[in-house]
C-alpha cells in the first residue's frame, strides 16, 4: 500500500508548491521565496518535493523535519537549499536517512544545514520539552534570514 501512496503523496506536494507559486503574487508573496517544510511522513514528501519538481513548481527552499527519505536520486542541478532538523533518538529511526540525506546535499554542493539533536524524540514540533529541540524552530528562523528569505 505504501509503494502507492507515496507517488501520489510527493504530487500532491509538487502541485502545492507550483500552486502558491502560480498565486503568490494574488497573496503579496513573492513568488521566488515559497518553499516546503514538512514533518514525518510530511518531511519525507518534502525532501521528495527536494528531488522532484518542474520549473513552475521549484521550491526555493525546503525543510524536511525529522522526515526519511527512501528512494535514491540524484540532487537537482538547480536544487533549492535545505535546513534538516531531527533528533537522534527519534523512536521512527529517521536521524540516519536525515544525515544521509545532508550528506547527499553537501556532496553535490548544495546549500544544507543540519540540526541534529541528541533528545527530542519523533514529533518534537514545537512541544516545550526543556530540551535543545525545543529551539530548532529558532534555528530555522536564523536560516530563512541568512538565506534572504526574510528581507522585505
Amino acid at each position: 500500500m505504501r509503494e502507492k501512496v507515496e507517488p501520489l503523496a510527493a504530487a500532491d506536494g509538487q502541485a502545492a508548491v507550483a500552486f502558491v507559486r502560480q498565486h503568490a503574487s494574488e497573496w503579496g508573496v513573492s513568488p521566488d521565496r515559497v518553499g516546503i517544510i514538512g514533518f514525518s511522513a510530511g518531511g519525507a514528501v518534502t525532501a521528495e518535493v527536494a528531488f522532484h519538481y518542474q520549473p513552475n513548481g521549484r521550491p526555493a527552499f525546503v525543510a524536511p523535519i525529522y522526515g526519511g527519505r527512501l528512494k535514491d536520486a540524484p540532487v537537482p542541478a538547480d536544487a533549492p537549499p535545505m535546513f534538516i532538523a531531527a533528533a537522534s533518538d527519534d523512536q521512527l529511526g529517521l536521524a540516519p536517512q536525515s544525515v544521509a540525506l545532508y550528506d547527499q546535499w553537501t556532496a553535490a554542493h548544495k546549500s544544507a544545514e543540519l540540526h541534529l539533536y541528541a533528545k527530542g524524540g519523533h514529533g518534537f514540533g514545537m512541544r516545550k520539552q526543556n530540551l535543545p529541540a525545543d529551539h530548532w524552530i529558532d534555528r530555522f528562523a536564523d536560516w530563512l534570514e541568512w538565506q534572504g528569505f526574510l528581507k522585505k
